[in-house]
């Protein structure tokens, strides 16, 4: 299905409910991000420096000139339908917690999740098994602290995407790279 249609369908309707699925979900992002990027460049604005995590940071690669737009979609169209197919039983937790003091409950191994990013000095999100999830926002409701499950598809940034680590090494291979002409914040 053109990725137009999803975006822009009707609230409610099937096409809409695919923006859903990750496979949508990673070019609807990319799509958007440097195409808003473009259109700031083209108001004059250039940055000094571009950033971005996960899916961010192949839209930053690609507006950095570290790839063509066509090496770029090709990237990130294949990452969405790989992590699509990956297992789908995990999901995703914000922690009102710094970077240490989640790594030190994962560290007691009773925990079995990865730190999928660090949003801030007490902002850390986790990703893997639902039952993991549990343990980890009970310990941290516990200590008073905010946890909030995130609505995705997959538990993105773990072990449950190893699956497609292979398939997507080859497609990155396939991809010319060039020296950012833009500085990137990894």
């Amino acid at each position: 299905r053109p990725l137009l249609s999803v975006m822009f369908a009707q609230p409610g309707s099937k096409a809409s409910e695919l923006l859903g699925q990750t496979a949508y979900t990673q070019c609807a992002l990319f799509a958007l991000e440097v195409s808003m990027a473009r259109l700031w460049q083209s108001w004059g604005l250039e940055p000094d420096f571009l950033m971005g995590h996960s899916i961010g940071e192949l839209s930053a690669a690609c507006v950095g000139g570290v790839f063509s737009l066509e090496d770029a979609a090709a990237l990130v169209g294949a990452r969405g339908r790989l992590m699509q197919g990956c297992r789908d039983d995990g999901g995703m937790l914000s922690i009102e917690a710094s970077e240490q003091e989640v790594r030190a409950l994962l560290a007691d191994g009773t925990v079995g999740l990865d730190v999928a990013g660090i949003n801030g000095p007490r902002q850390t999100v986790v990703s893997g098994d639902h039952t993991a999830i549990d343990v980890a926002a009970q310990h941290f409701e516990g200590l008073g602290r905010k946890v909030r499950r995130l609505a995705v598809s997959h538990a993105f940034h773990s072990e449950h995407m190893d699956a497609m680590l292979e398939a997507f090494g080859q497609v990155a291979q396939g991809c010319t790279y060039h020296p950012a002409q833009i500085p990137i914040v990894s």
